[in-house]
């Protein structure tokens, strides 16, 4: 696993929400592969329902290695006992805004918020703090977030 982009060595954390967007399981395997290969560890943190569909979907465990639970990934940031270099936020409703803006206020870091749905512009509007969005209409098809991802992960790795 090596990385043309100098990420080796560092870890991203992806939080999932509620899994009513069957996109997500498949384009949260899909980035943790592409970390993978760029030398980055993944970390999911998630409900019970996205924790169960990430595992039962990668049984083996050739994409996850940490899957913990998404209340405590923000009780852990909030007594600043993990950290990660890259937060990778899945949203498609007004929950997935709220868990971004959280995780955005305790780390002060960039976060890179998913958003995807049928209403995806609606609930990027909602976004009131910094972040880098990487948006799609994406519900049943994961194709055109895939593509929006491949166009800018090779920058978010490289510049944040």
């Amino acid at each position: 696993m090596t990385s043309g982009q100098g990420a080796a060595g560092k870890t991203a954390v992806l939080v999932l929400g509620c899994p009513q967007v069957p996109v997500q399981t498949g384009i949260a395997l899909y980035l943790m592969s592409q970390l993978r290969k760029r030398g980055i560890s993944s970390t999911i943190a998630g409900n019970r329902a996205a924790r169960l569909l990430i595992e039962v979907s990668d049984p083996e465990r050739h994409y996850i290695s940490e899957v913990m639970d998404l209340d405590r990934y923000i009780a852990d940031l909030a007594d600043k006992k993990r950290q990660f270099d890259y937060h990778f936020v899945f949203i498609h409703n007004d929950a997935g805004v709220s868990y971004a803006a959280t995780v955005q206020a305790l780390t002060q870091k960039t976060v890179i918020a998913l958003i995807y749905g049928e209403h995806f512009q609606d609930v990027a509007g909602e976004i009131e703090f910094p972040c880098e969005k990487v948006m799609a209409k994406a519900v049943h098809n994961p194709m055109p977030l895939k593509n929006k991802l491949d166009e800018v992960l090779p920058w978010v790795v490289s510049n944040l």
